[in-house]
């Protein structure tokens, strides 16, 4: 009796076995991972997508096309304050870091050969432990954290460097002084230094007077062995083959276009013969260049092919359709080391040329492509003009993953737009920004008007008042036509300037109230 009943009962196990392995089985869907590229001093006109005709950009194009490209997103004028305004969700009024501070206090901080030898001198002036970031709250929600690129927010062994600010992984430059030049001594990976086949070189040179500027053998030695975006890419790649079997995020600030101007020879080539010759840049803050206008535009054409490498990635190990992939800059053009902003119409429909582009709150300096791709998620080939900044992503990453973001942020999530629900959005009453350099500024973008103080470091405050609907180059004030507006602009500036905790990032003429 007792082995029928053992008998049996082995019978309804397997049985019941093979009825559960024969049902559908049921699992939560795997949380998107989520692919950030943010490519440094790109300007608003300098993607096929937004209007550029001279250089090509394909892969980049096509994720507009597969996803929604945004018409009215702002960043910030300078690379480290960019960078935490993304991080945080804290507009500039309030954040830690408002500008590009070299902690220079600890000695020849652009002393390339002094850095080498003493890594205490890279970096930047650290943000603090306290610092909430991005990658904090992905971590905290179940994600793998991974960073390659260019930092900018601190100096090795501090609390800014990325593994203590949330970033599991880390592959790159801690210091934004070191990707001056692209054939650096060392990169980092994790807090580690990882040394380079190349000669450490001071960027800051001028081409002899004893050779001829226009044969480009002169030129040879201002390129070496290894070309770090080449590395930067490579761990990318890897990052997402090892984690792919989880949600990952992947943030991939690239620091091509930056001068210098070196890039491969095989696009400087392409581009040269597409330009035809043009004059040398011939150096002085920058490594001089042979062919600045065709360097410049492979460089870009670099970044956009290291954009399909990704992808390819992506879709090599099985994650492609589960990726939300976003795409961005941290400032607008620059105008100086070769770049000529006017002949690539880089800022499109804004002045792009110095005193507009990057170092400016003028829209060339701040407006910035901004595409997102989630296939099956995101409308292919569609548009916002919703007013939106990188302040925005942290709510808008929170309230993807269910996750109450942090009380003490400026941005608001722009996922209802960006899952095609535009009735949801919640819109910006305004966007207020301040910046310490380049003369001292403050601007406000409220509706369709744009106000913008130039020059308080003088200790004059003077608004000017542009309606960018009808005035996108900002060319016509119209301050004393509108003072009601320019009164309410004023009031706002007045209530957003919060006194900066670091010293540097006084604009004294804000605390006389």
């Amino acid at each position: 009796m007792y082995k029928y009943l053992l008998l049996l009962s082995l019978t309804f196990s397997v049985l019941s076995t093979l009825a559960q392995s024969a049902r559908p089985k049921v699992t939560s869907p795997r949380r998107p991972n989520i692919v950030y590229i943010l490519a440094d001093d790109l300007g608003y006109g300098e993607l096929g997508g937004y209007g550029q005709q001279k250089i090509e950009t394909p892969h980049i194009d096509q994720i507009a096309k597969n996803g929604m490209r945004f018409t009215q997103h702002y960043t910030f004028p300078v690379c480290a304050p960019s960078r935490y305004l993304l991080m945080t969700g804290k507009h500039s009024g309030r954040a830690y870091i408002r500008g590009n501070d070299e902690w220079g206090e600890r000695g020849p901080v652009w002393d390339f050969k002094a850095m080498e030898a003493n890594p205490f001198l890279e970096g930047q002036r650290p943000i603090p432990d306290s610092t909430l970031t991005i990658a904090e709250v992905l971590k905290s929600a179940g994600y793998t954290t991974g960073m390659v690129g260019k930092w900018g927010l601190g100096a090795p062994f501090t609390s800014g460097v990325p593994n203590r600010q949330g970033f599991d992984y880390f592959y790159g430059f801690i210091c934004q002084r070191q990707d001056h030049t692209y054939y650096t001594g060392h990169l980092w990976e994790n807090e580690d230094r990882v040394a380079l086949s190349n000669k450490v070189m001071d960027p800051a040179v001028k081409f002899p007077d004893s050779l001829d500027p226009n044969n480009p053998a002169n030129y040879a030695i201002y390129q070496q062995r290894d070309y770090t975006p080449d590395f930067l890419i490579k761990a990318a790649v890897k990052f997402i083959d090892k984690n792919k079997d989880k949600p990952f995020f992947l943030y991939y600030p690239s620091p091509l276009p930056h001068v210098s101007l070196q890039a491969p020879q095989k696009w400087v080539d392409y581009y040269h013969q597409k330009f035809g010759d043009e004059k040398p840049f011939l150096g002085d803050s920058y490594f001089p260049c042979r062919y600045p206008r065709a360097t410049y535009a492979a460089m870009i054409s670099t970044l956009d092919e290291q954009v399909g490498q990704l992808i390819a990635e992506l879709k090599r190990t099985g994650v492609y359709d589960n990726t939300i992939i976003m795409f961005c800059s941290d400032n607008g053009p620059a105008g100086n080391a070769g770049v000529d902003p006017v002949f690539f119409n880089s800022a499109g429909p804004f002045r792009g040329q110095f005193g507009y582009g990057k170092g400016f709150l003028h829209e060339g300096g701040i407006r910035e492509p901004f595409i997102v791709q989630w296939p099956g998620k995101v409308k292919a080939g569609s548009t916002s003009d919703l007013v939106s900044a990188n302040i925005d992503m942290m709510p808008t990453l929170c309230e993807l993953l269910g996750v109450k973001p942090p009380a003490d942020i400026d941005g608001v999530s722009i996922l209802p737009t960006i899952l095609g629900k535009p009735a949801a959005q919640k819109q910006h009453d305004y966007l207020y920004w301040e910046f310490p350099e380049y003369g001292g500024q403050q601007a406000v973008r409220m509706g369709n008007w744009k106000a913008i103080r130039l020059n308080l470091m003088k200790g004059v405050i003077k608004t000017a008042l542009y309606d960018l609907e009808k005035d996108p180059r900002e060319e016509r004030d119209l301050a004393a036509q509108y003072p009601d507006i320019v009164r309410r602009m004023e009031a706002i500036m007045l209530n957003e300037h919060h006194t900066p905790e670091v010293s540097k990032f006084l604009i004294p003429v804000l605390e006389k109230k």
